[in-house]
């Protein structure tokens, strides 16, 4: 059963505290990984994938014949979906186009920005026993649109057939991928990161996985660039007395059924939505597919909280910076204006987060552990870099040298001082 708690009753250091937590065996085991990937390559990058998988493939490429016959295997309903939501999660990315810019001052000083993209980066993505297509769209979409000219995907094979998922290759052939690789675990990453005799380096590893992925993202980030470390799925739902109930405890098993560790939350100022909603969870969980783990995150890592008003309720949500936001209220868009951190924000009690994961266009790679609070979802930016340039001409530097030169030399740095002086003092 989920806790109901009033405001006044709840532990604040508690709800929020998402520490990051130590995994010191974990660690260990991923590094020794990373070291023998970086050192042998394809030989212990086929070691662990027979040690993790049970699998031991002659060749990690996956070739043209399995993608194509992917294609067929899933079917055209799901190939037509899976075009529909990669066509809405483009044009939305479309708008995240950002170009350089450049500054021409009157005396002749250039300034400016510009953007390129990254030139290549992996997607990881989670497979063996379970197919996440979306996953795919969402990660590699945003890098062709930024313009990333090689991307590469590497994904555990079934530990059966060794093969990728088909609908996993068909979302991949359908976003743009240019190679894949049947490889999984803290081995791919350490793959992705120094290269192989097959796997080539990227410049950044994107996508999620379990804990040894995350702790391998963790390590080899500086190595190459990582999109986030990301913890356990995350809603939280500001209701009013306008929710339906039902609505709201399908919406909060949804992110419940992830994982063990999910954590769903309602906050409401209705004390009969507070309880309705409870009853209408423990409904829906007797036949719940996924019983098992939906009901460990709902009785260790949820709660419903009343608050005296919706205003209360924001701060509270505010406080918390969830991944997901619903706002099930009457007025959602006014409410909207007062939200400060959330990763995705969905508006209306007929938006429920599903759609998000898989359909309507925003990225589903959100932060998390109030992560919120200072970042954003996955986007075009982060398959860009940027870069500044500055041109002065000799006239130019004659009339900023001696503030360039006291400036550096009050920071005790002479030669830099010396670099500006340097110019003047070529032509006496």
């Amino acid at each position: 059963m989920i806790k109901i708690l009033k405001s006044d009753e709840i532990d604040k250091k508690e709800i929020l505290s998402r520490e990051i937590k130590s995994y010191p065996e974990q660690e260990k085991t991923v590094r020794d990984i990373i070291r023998d990937v970086a050192e042998n390559g394809d030989a212990a990058v086929r070691k662990y994938t027979k040690l993790f998988d049970g699998v031991e493939p002659y060749d990690f490429a996956v070739s043209q014949s399995e993608i194509d016959e992917a294609f067929e295997k899933v079917g055209k309903s799901f190939l037509a979906i899976l075009k529909k939501a990669k066509n809405n999660i483009e044009a939305f990315h479309k708008k995240q186009i950002r170009k350089g810019f450049e500054i021409k001052k009157q005396n002749g000083i250039v300034l400016g920005q510009k953007f390129t993209p990254l030139e290549s980066v992996g997607v990881y993505v989670p497979g063996g026993t379970a197919s996440y297509p979306s996953t795919v769209l969402m990660n590699v979409v945003p890098a062709k649109i930024a313009g990333v000219k090689n991307i590469v995907m590497t994904t555990p094979p079934d530990k059966k057939t060794g093969k990728v998922k088909a609908e996993i290759l068909a979302a991949a052939k359908i976003a743009g991928v240019d190679k894949i690789y049947k490889v999984g675990g803290a081995q791919a990453v350490a793959a992705l990161a120094y290269g192989t005799e097959t796997i080539p380096a990227v410049c950044k590893i994107v996508g999620p996985g379990n804990i040894f992925v995350a702790i391998a993202k963790k390590e080899v980030f500086g190595k190459v660039g990582i999109d986030m470390i990301a913890g356990p799925s995350e809603i939280l739902i500001l209701a009013d007395n306008s929710a339906n109930p039902d609505f709201l405890a399908a919406d909060l098993l949804s992110q419940a059924e992830h994982d063990k560790l999910a954590s769903a939350i309602l906050v409401t100022d209705s004390e009969k939505i507070a309880n309705d909603t409870a009853a209408a969870l423990e409904k829906r969980l007797e036949n719940l597919p996924r019983n098992e783990i939906a009901s460990a995150a709902i009785q260790n890592n949820s709660k419903i909280i009343l608050t005296k008003d919706m205003e209360e309720a924001i701060s509270i949500s505010d406080a918390i910076a969830p991944e997901h936001l619903e706002l099930a209220v009457a007025n959602p868009f006014e409410t909207l204006e007062k939200v400060h951190n959330a990763g995705s924000i969905f508006l209306g009690h007929f938006t429920p987060e599903p759609l998000g994961d898989y359909f309507a266009g925003p990225n589903h790679t959100l932060p998390t552990n109030g992560s919120a609070k200072f970042s954003s979802p996955l986007s075009v930016d982060d398959f860009v870099k940027k870069s500044s340039y500055i041109f002065y001409s000799e006239q130019n530097l004659k009339r900023v040298e001696k503030d360039v030169a006291a400036f550096a030399r009050r920071e005790g740095l002479d030669a830099h001082a010396q670099a500006v002086e340097a110019r003047s003092l070529k032509n006496e």
